[in-house]
């Protein structure tokens, strides 16, 4: 029962980063657009788990720019969203368990739950930074893929300078759509967190 609790909350969390990616959406001079879903997509991964938050988050992503008609991204899309979500889940569970072993070595005493919620904001907020990264990343490489695809055997060293600059220019509002994200995701996963884990340990 608690694996198929499991699994509505991933295509639940899956659908609710397709809305929050489509809903709201600013389109950016490099025909892409800036959205709030990547806040969905880190809480994928630390509410359910790297590898099915992983793919919940993938796979929300990549329909949301499958319905708005972003067809060559869907594939990259669904594998850069996942890595995200995979990577800022098994880091924030890592930072979690180092600060928490460091705290109960101290004998922090009453303030050691305190410090905990904490630190737990704080790996949730490093995890999402370097996830992000990765995402900004992800996109850059991705894009001058396309291009080198659609360019064919016409791909020269010209092109290759003229899609590493096109692919730049989608730097700035890509760390702005990370920032929003890690932002969001820290104010709405202590709020989440103990929610979804009822849900999941609740005896049918």
């Amino acid at each position: 029962m608690t694996n198929l609790r499991k699994l509505i909350l991933a295509a639940l969390l899956a659908a609710l980063t397709t809305a929050t990616t489509m809903v709201v959406r600013i389109p950016t001079p490099t025909m892409g657009y800036i959205h709030p879903g990547d806040a969905m997509v880190l809480l994928c991964g630390l509410l359910l788990g790297p590898v099915t938050g992983g793919l919940a988050a993938g796979i929300g992503s990549a329909l949301s720019d499958f319905f708005a008609g972003y067809l060559t991204y869907v594939p990259g899309t669904f594998l850069i969203k996942a890595l995200t979500a995979l990577i800022a889940a098994h880091l924030s569970v890592w930072l979690t368990s180092v600060s928490r072993h460091a705290q109960e070595s101290a004998h922090q005493g009453s303030g050691l739950i305190k410090a905990h919620r904490k630190n737990v904001i704080g790996a949730v907020i490093c995890g999402g930074v370097i996830g992000e990264t990765f995402m900004v990343f992800g996109y850059f490489i991705y894009k001058i893929l396309l291009i080198g695809l659609a360019a064919g055997s016409g791909f020269t060293s010209a092109v290759l300078s003229s899609a590493i600059v096109s692919s730049a220019a989608g730097i700035p509002f890509n760390i702005v759509q990370g920032i929003t994200g890690v932002t969001l995701a820290a104010i709405l996963y202590p709020i989440l967190y103990p929610l979804t884990q009822r849900l999941l340990q609740t005896d049918s």
